[in-house]
């Protein structure tokens, strides 16, 4: 069994990639497992704060097992939070196959702010914890995967081939649609944030859109930026 953990910035088709792989007969998939524990460690004043604990294991130990629990998919896909992992050991990267999913950070940016305001800290965006996962796989002698969403969306069917050709799984054409609606793997937060992913039955192409940010959410790119940088000094380059 295999389990591939992506770890993505907030406002980044993480759950469209996830309804992706939920089609795939050979793949099981979980929403933002560890959402639980992390909120009972911090309130950045997401919606449902409680009813999302309510509903969720909160024992990491229980919730790995859950994850690797033997089945008939060979393949995990976890969909993961970058911010996320601040409630976690970094021992926990050492138990699955790491991706990172970066976005253009002014796009972020401007849609982050439009869910949860212009104060947002830079831990919120997952860009440092997702640098901290790049450096703990070089510590440990791997090779750092960093993908880009618009790569996904500029070319659904290429980038998913050549992206699954990379892991050594085979692309199968199912990965580019999906029922509407909402899916039995949603987890409790999907009434807040899923409403786009609830309309989508595919990847919407990607429209290049001139982002302006205002005076306040600027410092936030001027500390967002550098972590891009590195990050996409591993981006895998399709073509």
């Amino acid at each position: 069994m295999r389990v591939i953990n992506v770890w993505s910035g907030p406002r980044n088709i993480s759950t469209a990639c996830m309804y992706s792989w939920r089609q795939r007969r050979d793949t099981m998939v979980f929403d933002e497992p560890f959402y639980g524990v992390y909120l009972t460690q911090f309130d950045p004043g997401h919606p449902g704060r409680d009813e999302i604990i309510a509903s969720m294991d909160i024992d990491v130990d229980l919730i790995c097992e859950t994850i690797t629990r033997p089945g008939p998919e060979s393949l995990r896909y976890i969909k993961n939070i970058g911010h996320h992992l601040d409630a976690l050991d970094m021992s926990i990267l050492d138990r699955f196959e790491n991706i990172l999913m970066i976005r253009d950070p002014r796009a972020m940016i401007a849609s982050l702010s439009a869910k949860i305001g212009e104060a947002a800290a830079v831990e919120i965006t997952g860009l440092p914890q997702q640098v901290r996962v790049l450096e703990h796989e070089l510590a440990a002698g791997r090779s750092p995967t960093v993908i880009d969403s618009k790569d996904l969306l500029l070319d659904p069917p290429g980038f998913l081939s050549a992206f699954c050709d990379h892991l050594g799984v085979p692309f199968d054409p199912a990965m580019l649609s999906w029922p509407a609606g909402p899916k039995p793997e949603d987890g409790a937060w999907a009434s807040y944030w899923y409403d786009s992913a609830h309309r989508s039955t595919e990847f919407v192409p990607f429209v290049e859109r001139r982002v302006d940010l205002t005076p306040a959410q600027q410092p936030l790119l001027d500390e967002c930026q550098p972590l891009v940088d590195r990050l996409r000094e591993f981006q895998l380059r399709f073509v």
